[in-house]
């Protein structure tokens, strides 16, 4: 897509976004039974906390303003949709969606989410969201959430880059704890297989099928190299690289990856999908049947017989993976959350008050 094409498509998309009602709605009163094993999170809490609208009396303009500020940045640098996705995926996986990884390190402390090697200094969006809360805090001081603002900032990304509308429900609170301890203990890493994978977001109470559907994110986006070199070079003492991989694909790759001779190297990037870089589709899954799914936590989604069904299916059908990836994002955005008197809504994203 050129540039052109894609300023005429986010036009549209924010004419239409902020005209007609959203498409997809999460039922967020009856969510998916909880894993059965003791220490998952819980689903999120009664309306009356939390629900969409949330804002529709207190801060009305809550949700536009917000809209606005995303559309403001995804139509300067696309890229923007998709880190600031991610950043929803991170701060939702580490205590839960509570605006954690917004938090600054404080001197004298443990450092803080947003400065672990895994997202510092790959999260982007940060911008974003500071100019959405200073200007909610003009128009509704001390109301409208972190947590919540980044998470109608992902589902106005999702739009802007993939025409995917669906209610968020508001109501979440602030964290006032951020380690970056913790990122790694929680987020799964690039060389994780299907089943690892499984675990992990079973974990947080979500199921394969949605593990497989969120996945579909790494449409959009940049991968380091250092995130998947191993399947370029010395990938073990049989193959010299990935046999899964696309051998074309593989040459592709090493142009823009050149063997990793030192830590001190540069790390280019490189896009998580080669067929449609800066737009959220399923095309994702099309590029891992071909065997083009760049980390290999993305690729074993094919390999594997506990995933490949699912990933055939969201390549047959588009608009099922659709309505998938939008229940799903709504169901993340609940992993456990803070409503009610815990937590606090923070002046600043960046510190607690």
């Amino acid at each position: 897509m050129n540039s052109l094409a894609l300023l005429s498509c986010l036009i549209l998309c924010f004419s239409v976004f902020t005209n007609a009602s959203y498409k997809y709605s999460y039922d967020y009163t009856s969510p998916p039974p909880p894993p059965k094993k003791s220490g998952y999170p819980s689903l999120p809490p009664k309306k009356s906390t939390f629900g969409i609208g949330f804002y529709s009396k207190s801060c009305p303009q809550a949700e536009g303003i917000i809209r606005k500020a995303v559309f403001k940045a995804v139509l300067m640098n696309p890229g923007f949709a998709a880190g600031i996705i991610r950043m929803h995926f991170h701060d939702c996986f580490i205590r839960g969606c509570d605006g954690s990884v917004l938090l600054d390190s404080v001197p004298g402390k443990e450092t803080a989410e947003k400065d672990s090697p895994i997202n510092n200094p790959s999260l982007r969006g940060f911008g974003v969201i500071d100019e959405a809360k200073a200007l909610l805090e003009k128009v509704c001081p001390h109301t409208v959430s972190c947590a919540d603002i980044l998470a109608y900032a992902a589902r106005d990304s999702a739009f802007f880059v993939g025409g995917i509308k669906y209610d968020v429900p508001g109501g979440r609170r602030d964290g006032r704890v951020s380690l970056s301890s913790e990122v790694i203990q929680n987020l799964p890493p690039p060389f994780f297989d299907a089943k690892q994978l499984e675990d992990n977001f079973k974990a947080k109470g979500l199921s394969l099928d949605e593990m497989v559907t969120l996945s579909g994110a790494h449409s959009i986006g940049v991968s380091h190299c250092s995130s998947f070199s191993n399947r370029l070079y010395g990938f073990n003492t049989t193959h010299p690289q990935d046999p899964s991989l696309d051998p074309r694909y593989a040459s592709f790759l090493k142009n823009k990856c050149p063997r990793p001779m030192s830590d001190t190297q540069d790390d280019p990037i490189v896009n998580l999908d080669v067929s449609s870089p800066i737009h959220l589709d399923n095309k994702y899954y099309l590029n891992l049947r071909n065997h083009k799914g760049l980390l290999t936590s993305d690729q074993t989604l094919y390999e594997s017989p506990l995933t490949s069904k699912l990933v055939l299916n969201n390549v047959k059908f588009r608009s099922t993976w659709t309505r998938k990836f939008a229940n799903a994002m709504v169901h993340m955005g609940s992993i456990e959350i803070l409503t009610g008197n815990k937590g606090e809504i923070r002046k600043n994203c960046h510190f607690i008050n």
